[in-house]
């Protein structure tokens, strides 16, 4: 059931008002960040861009890394390049991004890293971590 008053809208549900105000983001240790945390945390934020030498494709190396990136917060994207190598771009905290860098170093199970080569960058905003 809804009610007008103009052009403001009050949906209730089981008696309940519901708010259509979008939701703030989540900070890494999972609570909703105001508006000057928002701030805060993308004044804070770090880049780092990251390629992976070794035996690192075909051994979950992608997949894992976007399950390390989102427990620890970070977002970015990581890929497999056309010569064996693992590409990713890290951004957020610089103690999650450099847990990930770190985590690059030994990778799955089964990879075998040889190097790692570490660049910094200016932060893009990036909001998620994906796989492409």
């Amino acid at each position: 059931m809804g009610e007008s008053e103009g052009t403001n809208q009050r949906y209730a549900i089981r008696g309940t008002a519901v708010s259509t105000v979008p939701t703030r983001p989540l900070s890494p240790s999972g609570s909703r960040l105001t508006g000057h945390d928002e701030d805060m945390a993308d004044a804070t934020s770090v880049r780092k861009h990251v390629v992976v030498h070794g035996m690192v494709q075909g051994v979950f190396f992608r997949d894992t890394c976007r399950r390390q990136a989102r427990r620890f917060g970070v977002a970015g994207w990581v890929r497999n390049n056309p010569d064996g190598t693992v590409e990713a771009v890290f951004e957020g905290a610089a103690d999650a991004v450099d847990a990930m860098v770190a985590w690059c170093k030994e990778g799955p199970d089964l990879a075998r890293v040889d190097r790692v080569d570490v660049d910094s960058e200016p932060p893009a905003g990036e909001r998620d971590f994906t796989v492409t």
